[in-house]
C-alpha cells in the first residue's frame, strides 16, 4: 500500500527543516564536489531521495514478490540461491579449428554456456572467399561458411548438454540451419538442443547496420524462424531481442530500453498475424541488455524491463501462461566503454558493470575482457574477465539474498521514472503508425545520433569524467600481451571451402537451393528448406545469394 499522508506530510516538514538547518550550512562551508548530477544517460539525480520521492508505490502491484507478477524483484522465486546466472562468455576468432580450442578452454574454466561471435563476412552473409569478404576473415569473430565449418566448431562438445547461444542476425535462418545439421551428424535430435538465436533483425536497421534485406522480407524469415523453433525446438529461444548494440550506437539507457521492448513487441505482434497463438511462442523470446557504466540505472533499467514486459504481455496481449510474461535476458557489460589507455583499468569497470547486472536480476552474464579495445580478448584476459563472475558469485555475497536493492527510495523512484520515460517512447513511436512507419522515418536513428552528440560533448568538456581518457590520464607503454591468430588460417579455411565444393554432389546442391527459392517466393517457411541444404553442404553465400536475388537489397536512406 502506499505510504500513510500524515506521515509523508510530517516527513515533508522535516525535509524542510534538515534543508535549512542542516544542508544550507554544510553547502556554504563545503560546496558539492559538481554543479550538476547525472545518470550515465544525462538525467538529473537528486541530493536525496526519501519516501516523498515512492509516495505512491504499491508493494503488490509496482514490485510484487521474486517469481510473482509483474516480476520487478526476478522471475525465480529463490533468485540466484537456487539457480545462479548462466555464465556465457562471449567467443569467436580466426578459423573454426582455433575457436573450438577456445570454446574447450573456456568450458574446463567453469564457463556454463557457449556463445559464439561470428565474422563480419557471415554476419553479412558471404562466403570467406567472396570478393566483398576479403580482409574481414576472423578479425571479429569465427568465419562459417558451410555445414563443415560448423562440424568443426563444435568438434568434441557435446550438443546435448550445453547451450549454445548465437549472434547473427541477416543470415540467423541460414546459421542456425547449420547448428541443427551439426547437431544431427553428433545423433542430437534438435528436441534436445538449448540456446538462444539472436535473430533481432530491428535493431539492426536501428543501430548495428548489419542488415541485408529489406525490413519487410527480413521480418518474415523472423517469423520463420519462430515458427518452426515454437514447433519443433521447445527448449530453443528463436529470438533474442538486443539492446546491447542499440546502447553501443550511442543511446541512453531509456532509449536501450525502450527501443528494444517496441522491437520485441513488433515481433509478438508478427507471430500472432503469422496465426500462432501468443502463449505457444512468446515464453521462447528473450532479451539481450547492455550494462554500462552508471550502476544505479543500470539496475533500475533491468527492474523495470520485466514490469513493463509483463504487464504488455499480459494486459496488453492477453497472454494467459506466466512464462509468457517473463522478461528473461542475458547481460553482457558495455564494450564502448572500455579504452586503449590503461587497458588493466578495464577490468574495474567491467567488475562494476557486472555487479550491476547482478543486482539487476540477469539469467545470463557476459564479461568483457580488458583487452577488447585493442584486439580479440586473449586466454588470459578472458580468464580475468569469467574469473570477474566467479568471485561475485562465490566471494561477494550479493547472491545471498533476492533483489538487495528493492525499496530502495533511489532504485524505487529511478524504476518509475524509467518506466514512464519508456512509455512516452512507446507513444511517439505509435505516433508514427508503428515501428517500421517509424524506422522508415530515421526516428530511431535520429534519437541515439542526439545521444550520443550529447555524450561526445559532456566528455569533451568534462561534464563527464572517463578515467584514463580525460582525467587521470599517463602515457605508460602497453604492458599486457595481445592475442595472435594462425597467420595461414585463411589459406585452410580457403581450401577448406574448395575442397567441399568439389567433393559435396553439387546436382543434388542445385536442388536444394531451387527449393529454398521456391518457399521464399511461395511465403513457405523456409527453415525445412534451409535445413536440407546444409545437410547438402550448400554454402553461406549460395544460400543468402538465393534470399537477395528474391528479396532484394536494403540500401537505408539518409536521414536529415
Amino acid at each position: 500500500m502506499p505510504f500513510d499522508k500524515t506521515k509523508l506530510a510530517q516527513l515533508e516538514r522535516t525535509h524542510k527543516n534538515w534543508q535549512n538547518n542542516k544542508l544550507d550550512p554544510t553547502l556554504k562551508k563545503m560546496p558539492e564536489r559538481r554543479r550538476t548530477f547525472m545518470t550515465q544517460s544525462s538525467v538529473p539525480i537528486e541530493r536525496l531521495y526519501t519516501p516523498l520521492d515512492v509516495a505512491d508505490l504499491d508493494y503488490e502491484r509496482d514490485l510484487g514478490n521474486p517469481g510473482d507478477y509483474p516480476f520487478t524483484r526476478g522471475v525465480h522465486a529463490t533468485g540466484y540461491r537456487g539457480k545462479p546466472w548462466t555464465m556465457r562468455m562471449f567467443a569467436g576468432f580466426g578459423t573454426a579449428e582455433e575457436t573450438n580450442a577456445r570454446y574447450k578452454y573456456l568450458v574446463e574454466q567453469g564457463n556454463m554456456g557457449l556463445s559464439v561471435a561470428f565474422d563480419l563476412a557471415t554476419l553479412m552473409g558471404y562466403d570467406i572467399d567472396a570478393s566483398e569478404a576479403e580482409g574481414e576473415f576472423g578479425k571479429c569473430g569465427v568465419a562459417v561458411s558451410s555445414l563443415r565449418d560448423m562440424e568443426i566448431l563444435f568438434e568434441g562438445i557435446p550438443l546435448d548438454k550445453i547451450s549454445t547461444s548465437m549472434t547473427i542476425n541477416s543470415p540467423a535462418a541460414i546459421i542456425w540451419a547449420f547448428y541443427i545439421a551439426a547437431a544431427e551428424k553428433q545423433g542430437v535430435p534438435r528436441a534436445k538442443l538449448r540456446g538462444t538465436l539472436q535473430n533481432d533483425i530491428l535493431k539492426e536497421y536501428i543501430a548495428q547496420k548489419e542488415f541485408i534485406f529489406p525490413p519487410e522480407p527480413s521480418m518474415r524469415l523472423v517469423t520463420d524462424t519462430i515458427e518452426f523453433g515454437t514447433h519443433d525446438m521447445p527448449e530453443w529461444n528463436t529470438i533474442s531481442v538486443s539492446g546491447y548494440h542499440i546502447r553501443e550506437a550511442g543511446s541512453t539507457a531509456v532509449q536501450e530500453l525502450a527501443f528494444t521492448l517496441a522491437d520485441g513487441l513488433e515481433y509478438v505482434r508478427w507471430g500472432l498475424q503469422r496465426g500462432m497463438d501468443i502463449d505457444e511462442f512468446a515464453p521462447r523470446i528473450s532479451f539481450f541488455f547492455n550494462l554500462h557504466n552508471d550502476f544505479f540505472e543500470e539496475i533500475a533499467k533491468l527492474r523495470a524491463a520485466r514490469r513493463i514486459w509483463a504487464r504488455e504481455m499480459r494486459e496488453t496481449f492477453g497472454a494467459k501462461n506466466e512464462r509468457s510474461w517473463l522478461c528473461r535476458f542475458h547481460c553482457q557489460t558495455a564494450g564502448v566503454s572500455l579504452t586503449a589507455q590503461q587497458p588493466e583499468i578495464n577490468l574495474i569497470r567491467t567488475a562494476v558493470q557486472a555487479l550491476a547486472g547482478v543486482l539487476g536480476g540477469t539469467q545470463s552474464l557476459h564479461t568483457n575482457s580488458m583487452d577488447e579495445a585493442l584486439a580479440l580478448p586473449s586466454e588470459h584476459a578472458v580468464t580475468l574477465a569469467l574469473r570477474t563472475q566467479q568471485i561475485l558469485l562465490e566471494e561477494s555475497g550479493v547472491a545471498n539474498t533476492i533483489d538487495p536493492l528493492g525499496g530502495s527510495y533511489f532504485i524505487e523512484k529511478l524504476t518509475h521514472d524509467t518506466e514512464a520515460a519508456v512509455y512516452e517512447y512507446f507513444r511517439r513511436i505509435e505516433d508514427f503508425g508503428g515501428l517500421l512507419p517509424a524506422l522508415e522515418a530515421g526516428f530511431f536513428q535520429q534519437e541515439i545520433g542526439e545521444a550520443s552528440y550529447r555524450n561526445q560533448i559532456e566528455l569533451d568538456t568534462r561534464d563527464r569524467v572517463m578515467v584514463g581518457v580525460n582525467k587521470y590520464a599517463n602515457h605508460e607503454p602497453l604492458r599486457i600481451p595481445i592475442l595472435e591468430m594462425d597467420p595461414h588460417g585463411y589459406e585452410r579455411q580457403v581450401a577448406r571451402l574448395n575442397q567441399l565444393r568439389s567433393e559435396r554432389d553439387n546436382a543434388r546442391v542445385e536442388k536444394v537451393l531451387d527449393d529454398v527459392r521456391e518457399a521464399c517466393v511461395n511465403d513457405k517457411n523456409v527453415m525445412p528448406y534451409l535445413i536440407e541444404a546444409a545437410r547438402e553442404y550448400a554454402t553461406l553465400g549460395e544460400l543468402t545469394d538465393v534470399m537477395r536475388q528474391v528479396f532484394g537489397l536494403y540500401r537505408e536512406p539518409l536521414f536529415i
